[in-house]
């Protein structure tokens, strides 16, 4: 447990991607082939069946340490996290035994096939009293890492692809055919870990990169924050919308597909109404693109697209209720050959040729943009959410496909966000380096002389003005739930969003997409904040995809508290996304 809580730090500590890979290499030639298999499991993402709850730790620990509820509850809203509390409560009073050097030596291996998995055919008593010998043995930090495990929540800051990358300098292969390898189910133990670092031979065809059901690293657009014009000729520059969907690619060898997120996350599974759109494409091929709610030609809202996205087996019904359609936008891959070092325009005609006959209401290639200048380019970029877009997409005409995010290669050229004047009604703390500080806000509109809850909000403000907020929450709190604090409704603030969409569930009757703080609306009365009716308003003129005249949208402010004749603006603000 030592050497892997030790692995942790070092990983956590730096945000060196070389210092990452370097120390799971160095941990990988030091371990067990076990204990190199769990380490590989937790580190790609996976976790096993959790083995107690958070909320059975707490009570826990609570009772060895004897503390009454109220300091165990300061104590999670100072640190936000129950596994690390636990580990500083013990150390802090002082209950730890001397440390264990035999129980710290264990490998991770040990741990999990000896002592860890057998909790579960344990009774409560036994798997409690085991529990909290180890609390009183183990330093904080593994602990920290014991109680990780035990809830099924630890979660290391690398990529599946750094540990590719530091199994691969390991065991002599390449990323791609360790990548492979991990593809498919696998149960960590030594014997799949001695599999995984057997020689690479070229007719082992199912570990073959070529043959491998993998995408290849994205290439991301910046965002554009400059005048378009300093990026040259115009006509140096593809011009494409940017669609509100879920970027991916789309893999196929053979009579075999998968679907990859940008995130690296398989999601066939979720669309197998795609898959078989894709199976009449011939050959052996890796689409870039975007899955869009609807059809590619009239996408519907993000909002749309979310009732597919979780959905691992989406019965017919559902499918049916929400239709899917990808937009292809590059052709990575084509039967053998490589097209990442091709130019853009070469890659073009090569996707035409490729989906030709294929393309369909579901099955499309993103359309170009005709822009004879960098004036016509911004009137589009303003009209974009007619056509179901969030922007335009500027590549350049010259770039290959390149690995990550590379300036002056695409920019991502956004419309502004939507925006509305809310007031700050309660808060909460968040989580993390913030768990200490109410950083966590409810802000709401009017519903005639009520303020209704409209959306919450965590980004946007500097870390001075979230301490200055924070301070005053404090002194102007007028109600407590558990750790919500009601404040007085006299601060309002403009609140940037992505989208609008009816929902029962919230009690202004609309939900509004990535909500963020704009700034303080410093000038303006509590009295002075937009209404529900505005909202609604704004919801009506964005669902119909109204053509903008304007860098903004304007709808009537709701009369119901003498305000006629008010506008209610959709403010122009910046923000960055992933894509």
């Amino acid at each position: 447990m030592q050497a892997f809580a030790a692995l942790f730090e070092r990983i956590d500590q730096t945000t060196s991607t070389n210092e990452k890979v370097e120390s799971m290499a160095d941990f990988f030639l030091r371990q067990d082939a076990e204990t190199s298999a769990w380490t590989v499991f937790f580190l790609s993402g996976r976790k096993p069946k959790q083995l107690v709850g958070s909320a059975k730790l707490r009570r826990w620990a609570q009772e060895l340490l004897g503390l009454p509820d109220w300091l165990v509850t300061e104590c999670y809203g100072a640190v936000g996290d129950t596994a690390e509390m636990v580990a500083l409560m013990i150390a802090a009073t002082g209950h730890a035994r001397q440390s264990s050097e035999a129980l710290s030596a264990l490998s991770l291996g040990e741990w999990m096939s000896t002592r860890l998995l057998p909790l579960a055919a344990m009774d409560d008593t036994s798997r409690h009293r085991r529990i909290v010998d180890w609390w009183l043995e183990l330093s904080p930090k593994e602990i920290f890492i014991l109680n990780k495990l035990l809830t099924g929540s630890l979660r290391v800051g690398v990529s599946e692809t750094l540990v590719y990358r530091a199994l691969a300098s390991v065991l002599s292969l390449s990323p791609s055919v360790v990548a492979s390898r991990l593809m498919s189910d696998w149960h960590p133990s030594a014997e799949f870990f001695l599999r995984l670092g057997q020689p690479f031979h070229e007719d082992q065809s199912a570990a073959h990169a070529d043959n491998a059901l993998l995408p290849v690293p994205f290439c991301l657009a910046a965002p554009l924050e400059r005048d378009p014009a300093e990026l040259g000729s115009v006509d140096e520059w593809q011009c494409e919308w940017k669609w509100d969907g879920i970027r991916c690619q789309a893999v196929k060898r053979a009579t075999q597909l998968e679907i990859w997120s940008r995130g690296e996350e398989r999601i066939t599974s979720s669309f197998p109404d795609l898959v078989e759109k894709f199976s009449k494409v011939p050959g052996d091929w890796i689409l870039d693109g975007e899955i869009v709610a609807g059809e590619w030609r009239s996408p519907q809202s993000f909002h749309m697209l979310q009732r597919r996205i979780n959905r691992k087996k989406p019965t017919e019904a559902s499918i049916k209720a929400t239709p899917v359609a990808f937009l292809a936008y590059d052709l990575l891959q084509w039967n053998g050959k490589s097209w990442r070092e091709s130019l853009l325009a070469e890659r073009r005609t090569a996707l035409e040729n490729l989906l030709g006959s294929a393309v369909g209401s579901h099955l499309g290639i993103s359309p170009l943009l005709s822009i004879a200048s960098w004036d016509e380019a911004a009137r589009l970029r303003e009209q974009s959410r007619n056509s179901g877009a969030e922007g335009l997409i500027l590549k350049s005409k010259r770039s290959v496909y390149e690995t990550g995010r590379r300036r002056g290669v695409w920019f991502k050229w956004k419309i502004d966000p939507l925006s509305i004047d809310a007031v700050l009604t309660s808060a909460q703390p968040g989580t993390g380096r913030r768990a200490s500080l109410y950083t966590d806000y409810t802000f709401s509109l009017w519903s005639i002389d009520e303020l209704v809850p409209v959306a919450k909000a965590y980004s946007g403000l500097t870390d001075m003005e979230v301490r200055e907020l924070d301070r005053w929450i404090r002194k102007h709190t007028i109600e407590r739930f558990g750790p919500v604090r009601k404040v007085e409704a006299v601060r309002v603030f403009e609140i940037g969003f992505e989208g609008i969409s009816r929902s029962e569930r919230h009690k202004s009757g609309y939900a509004v997409r990535f909500p963020r703080i704009l700034r303080e609306r410093t000038d303006k009365q509590a009295q002075d904040a937009n209404a529900v009716e505005d909202l609604e308003q704004l919801s009506k003129s964005v669902g119909m995809q109204s053509a903008l005249s304007d860098a903004s949208i304007k709808a009537p402010r709701s009369d119901n508290r003498s305000l006629q004749g008010e506008q209610m603006r959709l403010h122009l603000g910046d923000e960055t996304d992933s894509a």
